[in-house]
């Protein structure tokens, strides 16, 4: 059942991460939904930022690169940007799921429709009417909750 939070800001944003990281685990494909401007970079970036357990981490956008891997606490994350794919076919190139371990955050996976049905953790980010703050609302596959 999706849970809905309201993000009033940055820090906001950052502790709702830190929650969301809690209560990953290795395997989990993450899909983070939302306009341009949603807070889906932010949100992800903080994910990263908890696991590495470094909240200066150098965490750049992958929207050129498509892919930014990373290697935090023991896990392999990937950080997929999938706004520039022309095909959905085309993520099958990414190797997203190829490490059955690896910690998936994927923006933008309406490029990608095939991936929804193997999502664990769905993340919609929204800027809510008047724009002041951002709404996250979290659907997890498993029955898992963040605390």
């Amino acid at each position: 059942m999706p849970v809905s939070h309201f993000l009033a800001d940055d820090d906001a944003t950052a502790a709702f991460a830190a929650r969301v990281a809690a209560m990953l685990q290795p395997g989990d494909l993450v899909l983070l939904e939302g306009d341009l401007g949603a807070g889906k970079s932010a949100l992800a970036r903080g994910i990263i930022r908890t696991l590495a357990r470094d909240p200066r981490m150098e965490v750049p956008s992958p929207s050129f690169a498509l892919v930014q891997p990373y290697t935090v606490a023991g896990w392999t994350v990937l950080h997929a940007d999938l706004y520039r794919l022309q095909e959905a076919g085309e993520v099958e190139e990414l190797g997203l799921l190829e490490n059955q371990q690896a910690l998936v955050l994927v923006e933008w996976p309406d490029r990608a429709p095939q991936l929804r049905s193997r999502a664990t953790v769905l993340i919609a980010m929204a800027i809510p009417a008047g724009g002041a703050g951002r709404t996250a609302t979290i659907e997890v596959v498993d029955g898992r909750v963040i605390r």
